[in-house]
Order: C-alpha cells, then structure tokens, then sequence
C-alpha cells in the first residue's frame, strides 16, 4: 500500500472544507448529518485516497448518528491511535493510507467483532457494487 502525502493546501483542494476539518484536523461531524448513505449494496471508501474500508454488510444501525461498521474489509487499512482529547480515552480510526482521521473505535458493537467503527460520513465514499 503506497502511502499518499499531501499538503494541507492539497488536501483543502480536495476536500469539502468539513471533511477537511475532520480529516486533516481531528474534528466531528454533528451526529445524524451524514449518515444518508444508499441501502444498496457496495463499498466505502476513504473520502482522501479512495482506500477500500468497510462493505455494506458491515454496516449497521448504532442510534449513534454516524455511520457504523463492526469490522474494516481487511484489518490493515485502518490504523488505531490513542485519543485523549474531550478529557476522554478513546482509540481513534486513522485511514493506513493517507493518515485521514476516519472517526473512533469503541468496544459496544455487534458480534462476530463486539466493534463498533463509528466514522465520520463526510470521510467516507460510496460505491455501489452490483
């Protein structure tokens, strides 16, 4: 996997200026803004590089506002961090290819993982498989 390295000023090209935020800053997105993917079958990509992260069979309903997934499609496209900030210890979801904060990691999920990958929408893209 061939790391991607942009500027800030690149990535604010090619990012909204909220994704930028959230990526490239750290940031959150207000829970229920961006979760309006399709029902449809397919896959989620990071919204930086275009990495390959989670299937649609992954995906599931946590009430918590953003998308969630028990599990990435292979465990080294996604790379965990410790985050302290808010006063809170909490494993932060970094995308392995181009370092793009994805969102948080908690252990409430559903089985097989017990995972739940709570990722910001605006740092995801949807393609629909067939």
């Amino acid at each position: 996997m061939k790391k991607v390295i942009k500027t800030d000023l690149e990535w604010k090209g090619l990012l909204t200026p909220e994704a930028f935020s959230v990526m490239r800053q750290h940031g959150t997105e207000r829970a229920f803004s961006n979760d309006s993917f399709p029902k449809a079958r397919g896959i989620f990509c990071c919204a930086g590089c275009g990495s390959k992260l989670f299937t649609s069979d992954s995906k599931y309903d946590s009430g918590s506002g953003w998308p969630s997934f028990y599990q990435p499609i292979d465990k080294d496209v996604i790379k965990e961090s410790i985050d302290t900030s808010w006063s809170m210890r909490r494993t932060e979801a970094i995308c392995s290819q181009c370092d793009g904060h994805l969102g948080h990691i908690f252990p409430d999920g559903p089985q097989p993982t017990g995972l739940r990958y709570c990722i910001n929408g605006v740092a995801l893209d949807f393609q629909e498989q067939e």
